[in-house]
């Protein structure tokens, strides 16, 4: 089972203009595990470094201290066994959905007949079957976030790291794409690490919610949920948060994410 593991991390940003040669410290000492078949949601207020951290996962960023690794292989840049999806969709608007989707293939050299035959493969999975052909601006904002998926899945990575992915979406989108979201992780029996803003969204995907505290980013709580689970298993987002167990979880989540945020103002 592949695992992505911080070890002991730590970010620090080089000093700004002006102030003296100060960095200016982003996460510190994080210890973090993601396996396949986890789905970790990171959540936390402003200031607690929760994109950062997505970022060192990716290779995008190199940490200050600590290490990060890939079953045990320090990561030293991205890689095709971590893919990323963004809040922008970062599609490109002169492909068709098809060709976008396939475009990994066509780095990794495979053929024009293959790459599109598993393009379709993967549009098909995320519910676009027949709109290979399909203009970037043709598609809305939720079909054009399902190409992105697909296109991550192109590459059969071992992780999915997404930097919230639905928060461009309307409220009735974002809904219904939480489930396809879902459904998506299930069927790539990856490891997924998902940033978000929504406690909602959190407690509705996670397998397990990590807190961030801000300024600078510590880990503050990792909590096991089930609520995926019962997603999966055929429950309605209603029902779920209709539950007494999940009122109290965000409530405690809530809760959890304003004193941290609290207690740092106090300690500055």
């Amino acid at each position: 089972m592949s695992t992505l593991s911080f070890r002991d991390v730590s970010l620090r940003y080089p000093p700004r203009s002006g102030d003296a040669g100060r960095t200016l410290p982003v996460l510190e000492r994080i210890n973090l595990t993601l396996k396949a078949g986890e789905f970790i949601v990171v959540i936390g207020r402003s200031g607690s470094g929760k994109t950062s951290l997505l970022n060192l996962a990716a290779g995008f960023l190199t940490p200050s201290e600590g290490s990060i690794e890939v079953d045990g292989k320090p990561i030293t840049g991205p890689g095709a066994d971590r893919a990323v999806v963004f809040q922008d969709d970062a599609l490109y608007p002169w492909l068709d959905a098809r060709d976008n989707v396939a475009f990994p293939l066509r780095l990794r050299g495979i053929d024009l007949k293959q790459r599109r035959a598993r393009a379709d493969e993967l549009l098909d999975l995320v519910g676009l079957s027949g709109a290979g052909n399909c203009r970037i601006k043709e598609l809305s904002g939720g079909m054009r976030q399902r190409v992105g998926i697909a296109r991550a899945l192109a590459s059969d990575p071992r992780f999915l790291l997404l930097d919230e992915p639905l928060g461009a979406l309307d409220a009735l989108t974002r809904s219904k794409m939480q489930g396809f979201l879902l459904e998506v992780w299930a069927r790539s029996r990856s490891g997924a690490l998902l940033i978000t803003h929504s406690i909602e969204e959190a407690l509705l995907l996670a397998t397990r919610v990590v807190v961030l505290s801000p300024n600078p980013g510590r880990l503050a709580a990792d909590i096991e949920t089930g609520f995926a689970t019962d997603l999966l298993g055929g429950a309605s987002i209603g029902q779920i948060k209709a539950s007494p167990l999940y009122k109290r979880m965000h409530d405690g989540l809530t809760g959890l994410i304003h004193s941290t945020a609290d207690e740092n103002e106090e300690a500055a």
